[in-house]
């Protein structure tokens, strides 16, 4: 019986009997034959000698796909488990992994393996590759692999969710499984690299084994991988982590509380820059600013729906007795509705705009902590209006100006707009009012027409309250995060009863518009710290002017009298009292990226002035302090731009 293959062009293939991932490759060309690793069948990955005898819909996977690339790390990730295996038999195996970024194998072993051995499994991987030898794709009972690996408890564990049947892969002794489809041979493996080691629970869960993940990354070609590993050089150049212990900005200390950063005085400088700018932006804006509790009753965010759709994401609630439960809060919305309640409101007080750097806690597993990407305390910048549903339009557009307006001031300019819909085939996982949700993105649709911005609409993105606008940055190594949101919210009034008296004497409901101008501080500062490489503009630098004198003891007190003055001045200005060379100093300010180093010997001293060396140039000039007062001034002033 004859049988269909349908081709990504939608030409058709028909065969008699039945055919190979490979033979279908070769009966098309070639070429497309020799560069093939793979077959994508109605939607799945499977290796070349899956056997095809009835209808599909089949693509050929070869070395310039994405998801080609991704059989080839995957290859690369068993054969490494294998030689591990070899070298050390009484190893345990986890998972092993591919990603965009690469790959990594998870070990268990009582002396866990170097980052210095990693060179020699460099080798032992090019040898396998110079042997060419055959990888087998083979169907295995289940309680056969069961057997190989009774002393394996992560193995075991993941080989208990199989079938009875297991598609596994054999490599001389070696057998393993969980890997959609692999190259079928070593020889076919091509440019690889193995980049570092480091500590993973099990699955992600604390409460589970630490167990070792070796990661590394491949590619077809080898201009691919020169450029990933410069790629990889810049991200470790620019990672705020590194940056954040070289400045002495914050540190994470697991055993005082894994994402809970703590901000050493430098760090905490540039915070408090950031913190005490939004706040006189906001006020300027019109904007109340409010102080309120990291813990509320569990009731309030089971009304808003926070306890029913991100329950997982939220610390379990504490019981204080007589049937009282508080919650660290996920989110300051219902806090900033106990404020707009706790008086009756007029339609003469809208728009009423409340906000608040606030506070809250999220429950994220260990695995995803991140410096301060990922963390479990967080302030973020929240503000909510409270608006009649003919102010939102305006104060939306009103809002969004003073985005940009931030934007600009922080020299981001990598972004582009979007506008995040509910998904309209899966509508369980929001509030369900289909009218509002059609009038809610409508609206926000026209505000960004009325204001003549580009956007791109993407279903599936809104909160489950309701729609909203995410702007989206580009980050120093080319990630897409959203830094700010702007959500019109039609269910939490409805939920929390709120009300205003209208022109009419009766009461009516307002719309209430979330909106975070710059996230979380933590977020935002670890975005700067990697956009500015740690140099922070003069007006953001925690110290902004380092002052070297030549000698202690004939120009300290000079500069005691020229950090005062800059001091008294509202600038932040240190000296560098070491009994080390001038040379070391100077080089000193530059590696702490220092906008401003000042040496002062004797011709600054008798002159009255100070010689300038501005952070990253080997520029310097001697120039009276007035004058060195009224640069900063201006760097203050403009941002640190010159626009």
């Amino acid at each position: 019986m004859s049988f269909a293959l349908i081709l990504p062009d939608g030409s058709k293939k028909e065969f008699d009997a039945a055919v190979s991932v490979a033979d279908l490759a070769s009966s098309i060309s070639t070429s497309l034959a020799k560069n093939a690793v793979a077959g994508k069948v109605d939607g799945e990955i499977k290796p070349l000698d899956f056997q095809l005898d009835t209808d599909h819909e089949v693509a050929i996977l070869t070395n310039k796909d994405a998801e080609g690339l991704s059989v080839l790390r995957a290859t690369v990730a068993f054969v490494l488990e294998a030689l591990v295996k070899d070298k050390y038999p009484e190893i345990k195996l986890g998972q092993a992994e591919v990603s965009e970024d690469g790959f990594f194998i998870e070990t268990d072993k009582e002396d866990q393996i170097k980052v210095t051995e990693l060179p020699d499994l460099e080798k032992a991987l090019q040898k396998a590759i110079k042997n060419g030898e055959a990888i087998e794709h083979v169907q295995v009972a289940k309680s056969e692999l069961a057997e190989a690996f009774k002393d394996d408890p992560y193995k075991s564990e993941l080989l208990a969710k199989e079938g009875d049947v297991v598609d596994a892969y054999k490599l001389g002794d070696f057998v393993d499984f969980g890997f959609s489809a692999l190259l079928p041979n070593t020889g076919k493996i091509k440019k690889f690299k193995l980049l570092s080691v480091a500590g993973a629970y099990w699955k992600g869960k604390s409460s589970n084994p630490m167990l070792q993940r070796i990661f590394g990354t491949a590619f077809f070609k080898e201009a691919d991988l020169e450029a990933d590993l410069k790629r990889r050089a810049e991200i470790k150049e620019r990672d705020h982590r590194t940056i954040g212990r070289d400045l002495d900005l914050f540190f994470v200390d697991p055993k005082a509380g894994a994402g809970l950063p703590y901000w050493m005085p430098k760090g905490a400088t540039i915070r408090r820059i950031i913190e005490r700018y939004i706040v006189d932006k906001e006020v300027a804006a019109g904007y109340q600013h409010v102080y309120t509790p990291v813990l509320m009753n569990l009731d309030a965010y089971k009304t808003s729906g926070h306890w029913a759709h991100y329950r997982e994401d939220m610390f379990p609630p504490m019981d204080m007795g007589e049937g009282e439960m508080l919650e660290l809060r996920p989110m300051n919305c219902p806090s900033h509705i106990q404020i707009y309640k706790h008086h009756i409101r007029s339609y003469r007080e809208l728009p009423i705009r409340i906000a608040e750097l606030g506070m809250m806690h999220r429950y994220e597993k260990s695995g995803a902590l991140s410096g301060l990407q990922r963390v479990r305390e967080m302030t973020l910048n929240d503000g909510h209006t409270f608006v009649a549903l003919d102010q939102v339009q305006e104060e939306f557009a009103r809002t969004l100006q003073i985005i940009m307006d931030v934007y600009h001031d922080f020299d981001i300019n990598d972004y582009y707009f979007r506008l995040s819909y509910r998904d309209p085939k899966n509508t369980d996982k929001y509030f369900a009012n289909d009218e509002m949700w059609e009038r809610s993105q409508s609206m926000l649709k026209a505000a960004m027409d009325d204001m003549g911005l580009d956007y791109v609409e993407a279903e599936g993105e809104a909160a489950f309250y309701g729609p909203k606008l995410d702007i989206q940055t580009k980050t120093a190594l080319g990630n897409d995060e959203t830094m700010s949101t702007i959500q019109l919210d039609f269910m939490l009034p409805e939920r929390f009863e709120l009300s205003y008296i209208g022109a009419d004497g009766e009461e009516h409901r307002p719309v209430m518009i979330h909106r975070g101008i710059v996230g979380t501080m933590e977020r935002f500062i670890a975005y700067l710290t990697e956009i500015y490489k740690g140099a922070f503009p003069t007006w953001l630098a925690p110290v902004q002017a380092e002052i070297i004198p030549v000698n202690l003891d004939a120009h300290s007190d000079y500069a005691k009298k020229v950090r005062d003055e800059l001091v008294a001045k509202g600038f932040r200005a240190e000296i560098d009292f070491r009994n080390e060379k001038l040379g070391y100093k100077i080089r000193e300010s530059q590696t702490q990226k220092v906008p401003y180093t000042l040496v002062l010997g004797d011709d600054e001293m008798n002159a009255g002035t100070v010689n300038v060396r501005p952070y990253g140039t080997e520029e310097q000039n001697s120039e009276s302090l007035a004058e060195f007062m009224g640069k900063l001034s201006k760097d203050v002033a403009n941002y640190s731009r010159e626009d």
